[in-house]
């Protein structure tokens, strides 16, 4: 067994105290996507309070941190993600976020926390690490086009062999971890459609084209994607979520606009749903007289977790935790850029789970009443030393 995971008490232990507050204090000074620079300068800082780690700064809003162990070896990849979202905190603890319209309410803070964490434990035993392992402290997972791909794009992954992140989960009662191999999230793509008709006067409907009974009938049909083109077992979701149009109760307006989103699991299926979404938006309104622009914008990749990686995370985290609380992950029609790492370099996604109903921490994920039990958190520092042991310890 790694020298690692015969010390991981003794290290989460040394550590657990500091990630709380660290999660707090990062709870209550978010910062939005590609405007965290506070954030960036605080983990830097915290990362040069260790002395052992090379820090780099990809791009102005995230940070980088390597460290190189006594002997040659594999190189991977931690990533934790640290902005915030435009919610207003509805939570009154002490430590909600003190920036109107901003709050952690996805658990960035505690990924920033517990990556911290791991840092500053494995800075301890450095001389007992075989290759490298670095720190990806990663901006803007929550605003397209997405930091990921920023800073695979900068070369932060070049040389790495294997790619590891994890989510807290508050849908799950906290005290499990939950892995997967394969498809485990979602790609989440956005729509825009702008229906063109003819406006009037609402008394006289016959000498107008009417955006807004198109669109209506536009919704409904969009929706035969998910339950007559797709196979029942397929996963997909096609929403949506707005639909603007009119100006008074007596005016037939020119233009309906409406948008969306369509998540897939299929890279397949991905390409061919704007293809039905077109034929259909375009056989309603050439039947109605009226014209339309269509964009389909396409989002983050689907996270499909590698096999052999994902096997070997599953195996390090029941020999951290014991099988009863390692368990198989759900797939969820969430997104996250974490897959643009994936393109790079081998690696998976996992979920700690965060939620507890008896302490009334039920809300979900980008509410503005979200928060993560801070039990997870030690089980975060736990699950991400044990991974590194299984890498890099001196058996790997």
């Amino acid at each position: 067994m790694s020298i690692l995971l015969q010390d991981l008490d003794a290290l989460v232990e040394q550590v657990k105290d500091d990630v709380v507050r660290w999660r707090r204090y990062l709870h209550q000074h978010p910062e939005l996507s590609f405007q965290e620079h506070e954030t960036a300068q605080f983990v830097y800082d915290t990362l040069t309070s260790f002395e052992v780690y090379e820090l780099s700064r990809p791009t102005p809003t995230s940070v980088v941190a390597r460290l190189k162990g006594s002997r040659p070896g594999p190189v991977l990849a931690l990533r934790a993600d640290m902005d915030a979202l435009p919610i207003q905190e509805e939570n009154t603890f002490e430590f909600a976020s003190t920036r109107p319209g901003v709050m952690h309410a996805c658990g960035h803070d505690g990924h920033t926390a517990i990556l911290l964490g791991v840092a500053k434990a494995l800075a301890s035993c450095r001389d007992q690490l075989q290759g490298e392992v670095h720190f990806i402290f990663q901006h803007a997972e929550e605003l397209f086009p997405g930091g990921a791909q920023q800073l695979v794009d900068a070369g932060v992954m070049e040389g790495v062999d294997f790619v590891v992140g994890a989510h807290l989960w508050a849908n799950e009662q906290v005290g499990k971890v939950l892995v997967k191999a394969g498809s485990l999230m979602a790609a989440p793509d956005a729509f825009y459609l702008t229906i063109r008709g003819r406006g009037g006067h609402a008394a006289y409907p016959h000498a107008t084209v009417d955006p807004i009974a198109i669109g209506a009938q536009v919704v409904t049909n969009l929706q035969h994607i998910a339950s007559r083109h797709v196979d029942p077992l397929q996963p997909i979701v096609v929403s949506v979520t707005q639909f603007h149009a009119g100006t008074a109760h007596n005016i037939i307006p020119e233009t309906a606009e409406l948008c969306g989103t369509v998540r897939t699991l299929s890279p397949a299926l991905r390409e061919q749903v704007p293809k039905w979404m077109e034929r259909i938006i375009r056989g309603i309104t050439e039947a109605h007289g009226a014209s339309y622009e269509f964009r389909y914008e396409r989002g983050y990749r689907a996270v499909i977790n590698d096999e052999e990686v994902t096997a070997r995370v599953r195996d390090a985290l029941i020999r951290v935790f014991g099988e009863e609380i390692v368990q198989e992950a759900t797939p969820t029609m969430g997104g996250e850029d974490f897959s643009a790492y994936q393109t790079a370099a081998p690696g998976t996604f996992f979920f700690i789970a965060a939620g507890n109903r008896d302490k009334g921490i039920v809300y979900p994920h980008h509410h503005p009443r979200f928060t993560v039990d801070e039990d997870a958190l030690p089980m975060g520092v736990r699950a991400f030393l044990g991974i590194i042991g299984s890498f890099c310890g001196p058996t790997a």
